[in-house]
């Protein structure tokens, strides 16, 4: 098992960055990692992920403005929030897979408690 405690939202306006942080109880290498993002009455969706060999992958609604990345000595991965939109406003959650190689839809199995982010036009 692994806890993640995510941290970073707030508020920004629309061009600006945000950096969200996701702090992991033990290390998770090997392993997926990834960032999903729910808008306010929509369902959760996918938007970053790591998978085992550490190769990141976007959604093209993030493509080119997000950036995850990991320091595994620290734990913690990051996503770097640039050219933000009025759209990315929503909640964010950090979520580690129990295997290599994963889906947005299937293979993570533990999840932080979110974070709002807030962008204003």
């Amino acid at each position: 098992q692994v806890q993640l405690v995510e941290s970073g939202g707030g508020s920004a306006q629309a061009g600006g960055s945000l950096r969200l942080s996701c702090s992991f109880s033990r290390d998770w290498s090997g392993q997926c990692m990834g960032w999903f993002y729910q808008a306010p009455g929509k369902e959760r969706e996918g938007i970053a992920k790591l998978e085992g060999d550490r190769r990141p992958q976007y959604v093209d609604s993030v493509k080119g403005r997000f950036t995850i990345s990991q320091d595994s000595a620290k734990k913690i991965m990051y996503l770097q929030m640039d050219s933000l939109k009025p759209e990315d406003t929503g909640m964010y959650y950090c979520a580690a897979g129990i295997y290599y190689r994963c889906s947005y839809d299937v293979g993570f199995a533990y999840w932080g408690q979110g974070t709002q982010v807030r962008v204003s036009p």
